[in-house]
């Protein structure tokens, strides 16, 4: 039986990752006349192209596309078992690149990774925020936090909390536009939408009846910290979590509504790219998320 060629699979899986042959060239450590070579080679073993080459651009074919994550996966584990080898004899070190959402990184993730840094100082961490939903595998991320209901997926998960989920408004515009007792009232308002997620609002009563209700209003974005603006005026209905609205309910800028009626919320996951084998650096950032991150999110503000 012939030997699968693991050089050749994880430098296709360094290509990938850099987006290019010098990149990988660079961040391998060897020439781009090696890294173009390898490619060659394992294309010739399988039987089909993985690169659409031209002189200005490098794409991955479809059989690439598909054929990536299991690169990934391979150079990873790989890391990872060398990693693992030396991690009694060490302290964890190295890169970690982290993907969060950009409200939840901000007020709740940047600070758990502060005092991860301070007890950690071998490892460094490269935290990217953003409320776009990231591939992990394509974009090189050893840990994701997403907040969804998560559809089935080759990625690991673990759910670190429940996010509670709370419809609002100020007391102003529910003053002037009045206090619907309805999920299907709240087509008569201006409701706010989240525009990374399109599907209706969606409610369970306290009979446990399921009511849907598709919107529209004068404001979508993003970003749930953008709409506070324009719901401490009075300009609307929103649907945010605990950790973006929980002093403005504490203060009393903004009310609770259809208090009977619960929203349906998602909640945090822990998320990992395929594969059993980790870097020591990676699995102690899990565990101090993990810890630090199932408590705080989990937290009810006043009503």
């Amino acid at each position: 039986m012939r030997l699968p060629d693991l050089e050749a699979w994880a430098i296709f899986a360094s290509v990938v990752e850099h987006r290019s042959f010098s990149g990988a060239a660079d961040a391998i450590g060897v020439s781009k006349a090696t890294v173009s070579k390898a490619v060659t080679r394992l294309e010739t073993h399988l039987g089909q192209s993985l690169f659409h080459r031209t002189s200005r651009r490098l794409s991955l074919t479809e059989n690439g596309k598909a054929l990536a994550e299991h690169a990934a996966r391979i150079l990873a584990e790989a890391n990872a078992a060398e990693e693992a080898a030396h991690a009694a004899a060490t302290a964890p070190t190295g890169l970690v690149r982290v993907a969060a959402p950009m409200s939840l990184g901000l007020i709740a993730i940047a600070p758990v990774i502060a005092d991860f840094l301070k007890l950690h100082p071998g490892i460094a961490i490269d935290l990217h925020l953003s409320d776009a939903r990231v591939d992990i595998v394509a974009e090189g991320f050893d840990i994701a936090l997403r907040i969804a209901s998560l559809p089935d997926s080759s990625l690991r998960a673990r759910k670190l909390a429940d996010i509670r989920i709370n419809l609002v408004a100020s007391p102003d515009y529910l003053a002037r536009y009045g206090r619907p007792t309805h999920p299907g009232q709240l087509g008569e308002h201006r409701c706010f939408a989240y525009t990374n997620i399109t599907a209706p609002w969606r409610f369970v009563g306290p009979d446990g009846t399921e009511v849907s209700v598709r919107l529209q209003g004068p404001l979508a974005t993003n970003s749930g910290e953008a709409m506070l603006p324009a719901l401490r005026q009075g300009l609307g209905i929103a649907m945010l979590p605990d950790f973006i609205i929980g002093e403005d309910l504490a203060t009393g800028r903004l009310e609770t509504i259809l208090e009977n009626w619960t929203p349906y919320g998602g909640a945090l996951h822990l998320m990992t790219p395929p594969g059993t084998l980790r870097p020591a650096r990676v699995e102690v950032l899990i565990a101090y998320l993990s810890e630090h991150l199932r408590t705080l999110c989990s937290v009810k503000t006043p009503k």
